[in-house]
Formats: C-alpha cells, sequence, structure tokens
C-alpha cells in the first residue's frame, strides 16, 4: 500500500513497495530506488476515458508510477494538500490534482451550464473509492465546513474541489445590470454551496469568465 506525506508544504513523497500511484504527468522531480513510469490513456481510464476526456475539455495527462522505494512530486511550487477518502467521492478541478493512489478511480462529473458560466468548465473530475489523494493550491487550501441552512460562496477562480452531499449554484455577486454597466461589487459571479460537506478554496484566484467585470 502506497504511503503519501508531506516533504516541507510543496512536495508530496509517496513510498512504495511494489504498488503503483497516478500522477499528472511530469510532476515527478526525484525518486529513489527502482521506479517505473508509464503514461495512461485518458487519465488512466482506458479508451473509454479518453474519448469522454476529449468530448468533456476536462484535459489531464496522467503517469502511473509503480515500484519500489520513495518517489517525490511537485508542481511549479504549488502547495501540496492532502486528502483521505474512505469511499466518498471528491470533486476536483483537474489541474489541482496532483496524485491519486491506485485503489482510487477517476472519472468525469457534469457540472451544467453553471461550470462553463464561472469558468471552470462543464465537466469536472470527480475521484472515488478508498485512499489518498494530493490535491495543489496558490497557497495553503482553506477548508470550509458547509451544513445545511448555512451556504457558502466561493469565488470561482479560488475554488479547488468538494466532497460530501453538497448542490452548487451560480450566483451574481450583485445584480447583473450593476455589474455590468460597472457598478457592481467587483464579484460578478460566485458559486453557492448548499447541503453537508467540505470546500477546498485556495487563497489566489485563476482567472476566468465570471470574474471581475
Amino acid at each position: 500500500m502506497a504511503q503519501f506525506r508531506l516533504q516541507g508544504s510543496k512536495v508530496l513523497a509517496v513510498d512504495l513497495a511494489g504498488d503503483s500511484v497516478k500522477a499528472r504527468n511530469g510532476c515527478m522531480v526525484a525518486y529513489t530506488g527502482q521506479m517505473n513510469f508509464k503514461k495512461l490513456s485518458g487519465g488512466g481510464d482506458g479508451l473509454r476515458g479518453m474519448v469522454t476526456r476529449r468530448l468533456t475539455g476536462e484535459q489531464m495527462q496522467v503517469m502511473e508510477v509503480k515500484g519500489q522505494g520513495t518517489c517525490y512530486f511537485a508542481d511549479r511550487a504549488t502547495e501540496v494538500n492532502l486528502v483521505r477518502l474512505n469511499g466518498e467521492t471528491l470533486y476536483v478541478e483537474a489541474d489541482n490534482l496532483l496524485c491519486t493512489e491506485a485503489t482510487l478511480s477517476t472519472g468525469t462529473s457534469f457540472t451544467g451550464l453553471n461550470g462553463m458560466a464561472s469558468g471552470t468548465g462543464l465537466f469536472t473530475t470527480k475521484v472515488e473509492g478508498h485512499g489518498w489523494a494530493a490535491l495543489t493550491s496558490k497557497g495553503p487550501a482553506v477548508i470550509l465546513r458547509v451544513s445545511q441552512g448555512l451556504p457558502l460562496r466561493v469565488d470561482p477562480g479560488a475554488y479547488i474541489a468538494h466532497t460530501g452531499n453538497l448542490n452548487r449554484a451560480l450566483k451574481s455577486g450583485g445584480g447583473w445590470t450593476a455589474n455590468l454597466i460597472g457598478e457592481g461589487g467587483g464579484e460578478a459571479v460566485q458559486v453557492e454551496f448548499n447541503g453537508e460537506g467540505l470546500v477546498y478554496v485556495q487563497p489566489s484566484e485563476r482567472l476566468t469568465i465570471g470574474g471581475d467585470v
């Protein structure tokens, strides 16, 4: 069973004993022991996954790393955040998924027009099963809890991932008319989460369609 641990805050160390992990292609920075690297088609989901990702636009080049020793992963000096899944589903932006245990399955999930309008796309990556996943963020990620009756609004450019039984909807930061004529509060579009779960947010914003108007 692969062992995930942090080497500082920006490097993921994975101890392997003949088992394997799936990682973003090109994110290996060093390793000790004997390792084998194999590029996977369709994000590790075979031909069906490759076709799905091409149709949805959720692009992610993935490699399988297998061997004996320790492999180190990093991505442009971003922070690494570990998430332990125990049968639940993690929804994560493809650019923020660094590495997963081989026991976890990955696929795509439809977000609808809300995702397209917020700039995160019609589809997002879905990770399911039991095991560790490593996410990247620009700065240390903040984990925010959502409870019934207490919705959470997030800037779409700061959103990384979420788990739990959550519904998300696109909301205007002010009135659409006010934002379009420059009288809004500067945050034209927000994503509102309702239900029970956790939302991962980074202290930095990606450029999105729904950003400042």
